[in-house]
């Protein structure tokens, strides 16, 4: 069993195909640049690529407008060459997964194109219709500000269609039962292909009633997620959905499951919204206690956390205060803001580019319980681009070498600019160059990763917060097999001295070995330990005597 939870002590990142590695020079990457640079993300300590969407569609919303689910866009390749993609991802270790975006297609999509041309067509039932416009239709915006509708009126259906996203991305009618066969063999084909899970777009809105009567608040069809969740563990057994559901923490078990039988991983937005407010405020208050209200039902469970994604920072769910305090560390610019709830911005320009913050957020990234999901290009700190619409900021050509288009292509052209000038551009952010340099940040990422994965009492075991009596210090403990992690975090600028009880059950108190630097801790007369953080300091320990290597437990 515990060979199948491979997800548990993970390094996932997220990449798009588009903007990665160009190999033909047409401006726009490709599965063959990917797969040339797949020794790059083994080097880097990857063990999971999650690749954004890829399949066929018009563009117009990143590849989210799927126009056929069963084929590669032909700008990213063929069939063929994804193929070729999974099998070397494979031959390194790696797994792959996928972007699964079923609640809603690009309007441009054969069974769109067939339901709107005909109410007899056997595929109208397949979207939500009506023949009045609903009186709810200008609420439940997912993009407020860019929407002003879920409900457009399609001339040649004669009738307005829902769509939650969006004009072009009519929702599908995941109620109906053909909907429903049609999803499970679109993951089918993909698994045969390769693919060991599928990120799952906007599941809340997936296993949602829809329909021109239904209420703000619809029913949630949870049975539709065991469905998924029973149908890919039949086909391969070790496969797994990392579901994208922003809710609070009362609700997160109905994904995950009563008996764990639904979702095996979910995206931690409580924490990653309450993580960002300390790292504004230097109060971890707030966090602490979202990490003790997420705490997984049950032991395959997972959550997956993150810093930035590729969407913006959503901090719809913290208090007025709270998201005003990240607005004025972070995005204190409205043209940084984004659908009155977020920042559009990547982090490494959230944080000024200072290095010791940029440590802090990853450290802690790596070190809080679940499975770190990283972005393509923060391992070299990238930064983005404001000119761009909305999310595209930070959407750009991978930085890899000094040379034009940051080594991303040989094209005049690129589907988005890469950056250029300024602290972010690539003529002074880029791999080659932070390779060479053993100070540099992706260096120091790569021996960070490293440890992580040797430290899987963070994946696999049972944390506790531990009572520091600063709120400007996060300390953590875990527990797994008989051996113990403790992680520091000072989130103030300035130096901090620490006291605390690491909670020994022995009756000697145990050295903390630093497992990143040679300053280990010995403990105090009282078996307390007492350690000075610097300003955005932190430490990771491994709790008992030198000789740890030797009596480890492995998996």
């Amino acid at each position: 069993m515990i060979s199948d939870l491979w997800y548990k002590n993970a390094v996932i990142y997220c990449l798009s195909v588009e903007s990665f590695m160009d190999s033909d020079g047409d401006g726009v990457g490709d599965f063959r640049g990917l797969t040339r640079r797949l020794d790059y993300l083994h080097g880097l300590g990857v063990t999971a690529v999650w690749l954004m969407p890829f399949q066929a569609s018009p563009g117009r919303d990143d590849g989210y407008d799927v126009s056929d689910y069963y084929n590669v866009d032909p700008r990213y390749g063929t069939l063929g060459d994804f193929v070729e993609f999974t099998h070397a991802a494979k031959q390194r270790g790696m797994r792959v997964l996928i972007d699964l975006v079923v609640n809603h297609t690009s309007d441009q999509h054969p069974w769109f194109k067939s339901a709107r041309s005909d109410p007899d067509s056997p595929y109208r039932d397949w979207y939500v219709w009506s023949k009045t416009k609903p009186k709810n239709a200008d609420k439940g915006m997912v993009f407020p500000g860019v929407q002003t509708s879920t409900w457009t009126y399609d001339e040649a259906a004669k009738a307005y269609f829902f769509h939650r996203f969006y004009d072009f991305q009519p929702d599908l009618n995941t109620a109906n039962p053909h909907v429903q066969a049609e999803l499970l063999k679109i993951m089918g084909f993909w698994i045969q292909l390769g693919v060991c899970g599928f990120r799952m777009d906007a599941v809340p809105f997936v296993i949602a009633e829809k329909g021109a009567s239904v209420p703000m608040t619809p029913k949630l069809d949870f049975d539709m997620l065991r469905t998924f969740r029973e149908f890919l563990q039949w086909r391969k057994g070790d496969s797994v959905i990392l579901a994208e559901a922003n809710v609070t923490p009362d609700e997160n078990v109905k994904y995950f499951g009563d008996d764990g039988d639904r979702m095996q991983m979910m995206f931690n937005f409580h924490v990653n919204q309450r993580l960002f407010y300390a790292l504004a405020s230097a109060d971890t208050a707030p966090l602490a206690k979202a990490l003790n209200e997420t705490r997984p039902g049950y032991p395959t469970a997972q959550w997956g956390v993150f810093l930035r994604n590729h969407d913006e920072l959503d901090l719809g769910r913290l208090e007025d205060d709270q998201r005003q305090a990240v607005f004025d560390a972070f995005g204190p610019d409205k043209s940084m803001q984004l659908y009155d709830r977020g920042i559009r911005r990547r982090l490494a320009p959230m944080l000024k580019a200072d290095r010791r913050r940029l440590e802090l957020a990853y450290s802690l990234m790596f070190t809080l319980p679940g499975t770190p999901v990283l972005r393509y290009g923060d391992e070299i700190a990238m930064g983005d681009d404001l000119k761009l619409p909305e999310r595209n900021c930070a959407r750009t050509p991978m930085q890899w070498s000094g040379e034009a288009n940051g080594g991303f292509s040989k094209a005049k052209k690129t589907f988005l600019p890469a950056i250029s000038g300024g602290g972010f551009g690539f003529e002074t952010v880029n791999v080659a160059q932070q390779r060479r340099d053993p100070n540099s940040i992706l260096n120091w990422m790569e021996r960070v990763i490293r440890m992580r994965q040797e430290l899987p009492e963070i994946g696999w075991g049972d944390f506790r917060v531990i009572p520091t009596r600063d709120k400007a210090v996060l300390a953590l403990r875990y527990d797994w097999r008989n051996n113990a992690v403790v992680v520091l975090h000072n989130f103030d600028g300035e130096p901090r001295e620490t006291a605390f009880d690491p909670g020994d059950k022995d009756d000697e108190p145990s050295v903390l070995i630093n497992l990143l630097a040679d300053d280990h801790s010995n403990p105090e007369a009282d078996g307390r330990h007492r350690i000075v953080l610097e300003g955005y300091g932190y430490r990771w320990y491994r709790l008992g005597g030198l000789d740890y290597l030797l009596n480890r437990t492995e998996i």
